[in-house]
């Protein structure tokens, strides 16, 4: 029998055959079968799913419609190296001082009987504060009054006297020593006259004392007396204590390096200056520098500074620590960028810069000072230099970059004298900031920037 029929006639007694022991064994091989036929679609799905996010990932964002390029290549921010006109400001800290402060006691004692004042009120010279009890005072007065009275009548009965002796030693009844001895006694009537005017005097003094009124302008304190209590002219503490705020004060320090510059300025023009929160975050005032100290300090290496204020607004308030800006000058046509974009290496500060073959390459500069988030550049960088200013930290020199406009710019800077010489790279896109005032210079997770080694082409 041939092969081919013996076959045959074993599939069909295979089929007619009722089941026997080996044929739950084929049904488990099948089920085997099934799962390894699950698992080959599920892999395959899975390196399907893959594949296709890495070849969206070579695209990058700028894939539909600019191209794509190579998986190492890295997307960076970029801006537009600026040139324009930026105002030079010397920082210093302050402290906000009175220009009068009184501590009002009382000049006599005596028991307060009435306050004309509320706590925080403003008062102007001469008026009135408080009372204290009079009726001492005014009984004085009247004992002083009294007694001159009694001294002028005995005066004028010595004068009498005096004339009778005088026409006595004249007809020889009396000798010289005589009238002289009551020339003598009137003259101490004189004296005595002039002790009572002066003791009537004081006791008026002290009647107004009994009233005390403000000295200065200015604003009042907390009371630190109440009525009914007995106040003396030695307490230590005083009645209450009032300020001069309008105008008031602030003393700053400045280094002493900096002293040609403002002395210099000084002798231009009125200084203007300008007092920010602790924080650094508002403007709290303006006013003008009004005079320096006469020596420097040479435990700090400082001057100080004094600067006045009209403080309408009460903005400021005595022995309130403040940031102050002293505004010397208007750097013209000066070359800037983010502070952002700064690096620090162990040569110095650099920047990263975009070449035309769109690599990265290590540029040292020298910043010559900051104002707010922007950067005036002495020395490195020419005005429409492409720098990188997000994705430093990705980045070495010779790294291939995709460049594309960063939310910084450099075209309205708050501050700054004129806005129009910005050179500001591409515009950033809708609804992103249109300063520097509110960049975030990127960090590593310990918070520092990375300085580039030498092997990274670091500035030499």
């Amino acid at each position: 029998m041939a092969a081919s029929e013996v076959l045959n006639a074993e599939r069909g007694k295979s089929l007619v055959d009722p089941p026997r022991n080996g044929e739950p064994q084929r049904k488990k091989g099948h089920g085997w079968l099934w799962f390894l036929v699950i698992v080959l679609l599920a892999g395959g799905a899975v390196w399907y799913s893959m594949h296709s996010r890495s070849k969206a990932a070579a695209a990058g964002p700028q894939g539909r419609g600019q191209g794509r390029f190579q998986a190492g290549d890295i997307s960076v921010g970029v801006v537009s190296v600026g040139k324009r006109d930026v105002p030079f400001y010397l920082t210093g800290l302050g402290s906000v001082t009175a220009y009068y402060t009184v501590t009002l006691h009382s000049r006599v004692d005596g028991q307060m009987m009435k306050v004309y004042f509320k706590e925080g009120q403003f008062v102007k010279a001469g008026d009135p504060i408080a009372d204290l009890d009079p009726r001492p005072f005014q009984v004085a007065l009247e004992q002083a009054e009294g007694q001159l009275a009694k001294d002028v009548a005995t005066q004028a009965d010595a004068k009498i006297d005096l004339g009778r002796y005088q026409q006595l030693f004249q007809e020889g009844v009396i000798p010289r020593q005589q009238l002289d001895s009551q020339q003598a006694t009137v003259g101490q009537y004189d004296g005595a006259i002039k002790a009572d005017q002066a003791q009537i005097d004081n006791e008026k003094l002290q009647l107004v004392y009994a009233h005390i009124t403000s000295p200065i302008d200015g604003r009042v304190g907390l009371r630190l007396v109440d009525p009914g209590n007995i106040v003396h002219a030695a307490d230590a503490n005083g009645i209450l204590v009032i300020t001069q705020v309008r105008p008031i004060a602030v003393v700053l320090t400045l280094p002493e390096d900096n002293l040609p510059q403002v002395v210099s300025e000084m002798q231009k023009r009125e200084l203007t200056v300008e007092a920010y929160s602790r924080d650094d975050n508002s403007k709290l005032a303006e006013g003008k520098l009004q005079t320096l100290d006469n020596q420097i300090d040479q435990t700090t290496g400082t001057i100080k500074l004094k600067a006045e204020f009209a403080n309408q607004d009460l903005s400021l308030w005595p022995n309130q620590f403040v940031n102050a800006r002293v505004f010397l000058s208007v750097k013209k046509n000066a070359v800037v960028i983010p502070t952002a974009a700064i690096q620090n290496g162990a040569q110095g500060p650099f920047v990263y810069i975009v070449n035309a073959d769109q690599t990265a390459a290590v540029q040292p500069i020298q910043v010559d000072f900051n104002e707010g988030n922007i950067s005036v550049i002495r020395k490195g960088l020419e005005p429409g230099q492409q720098i990188v200013v997000d994705g430093q930290d990705k980045i070495q020199a010779g790294t291939k970059l995709v460049p594309h406009p960063s939310n910084l710019n450099l075209s309205s800077t708050p501050g700054d004298a004129d806005s129009s010489t910005a050179g500001a790279g591409a515009a950033p896109p809708q609804g992103a900031p249109d300063d520097v005032s509110g960049a975030k210079r990127p960090q590593h997770r310990d918070g520092n920037h990375r300085p580039p080694d030498q092997a990274q082409g670091s500035p030499q």
